[in-house]
């Protein structure tokens, strides 16, 4: 196994690079495939609309990445209600075209199993493709872990089925899924908050069958 660089936070010159490679990992899912069927414009389209959450996170949340810049986590603290990006009918409309619809009916979808209570919703873990397997999204969840558990935080994310163990590992329970018309199912999941306390569950080690982790933001 590779050596896991360190986590660091992102800077805003990482928003761009962020967004690739969240459209790189997602690009070949099924939920990609939903999403704009036609492959010549499907990564064009991904790194557009992701782009938008991208900045968006950084005002109301918070983006982890490796040293690397092959893995990231993408964050919104909902403590309180946060508004859309801004302009976002318009922006989605201009990086989705004719797909626009289909982001939307995902946002809505989404948006009605998230939480009323204050939360961190982990919108987006990502692994580029060339560095899966490498124990990259498990360092990234044992960061992501500590952190809430630091504060006392309710997570909530959605991921695909295959990514569900990995989250069981870190403390995520299954909440319903969300199946979409003609189209994949999702997972949601919630990490109730945990006190820090000298018997708390040491970092989970990265296991040699560790999934391509996806999560996609409402």
């Amino acid at each position: 196994m590779d050596t896991v660089p360190r986590i660091r936070a992102a800077r805003w010159a990482d928003k761009d690079p962020v967004a690739a490679l969240i459209s790189d990992a997602l690009h070949p899912s099924p939920l990609a495939t939903w999403l704009i069927p036609d492959p010549s414009p499907r990564r064009r389209i991904l790194t557009d609309v992701l782009a938008i959450w991208i900045e968006h996170a950084m005002f109301y949340g918070d983006i982890y990445l490796t040293d690397d810049a092959t893995a990231a986590t993408v964050g919104f603290h909902r403590y309180r209600p946060i508004p859309p990006p801004a302009n976002y009918p318009t922006r989605l409309s201009d990086a989705a075209g004719p797909h626009a619809d289909r982001f939307d009916l995902l946002d809505r979808l989404l948006a009605k199993e998230r939480p009323t209570e204050p939360h961190y919703h982990l919108a987006f873990l990502a692994v580029q493709p060339t560095a899966r397997r490498s124990g990259r999204g498990t360092a990234l969840l044992n960061h992501h872990r500590s952190r809430l558990d630091h504060v006392n935080l309710l997570s909530w994310t959605s991921t695909t089925p295959d990514a569900q163990n990995m989250h069981i590992r870190h403390g995520y329970t299954p909440q319903p899924t969300i199946n979409l018309p003609e189209g994949p199912t999702l997972s949601t999941m919630r990490r109730n908050p945990r006190h820090h306390t000298p018997g708390q569950p040491k970092p989970v080690p990265p296991q040699d069958n560790e999934p391509a982790p996806f999560h996609r933001v409402p």
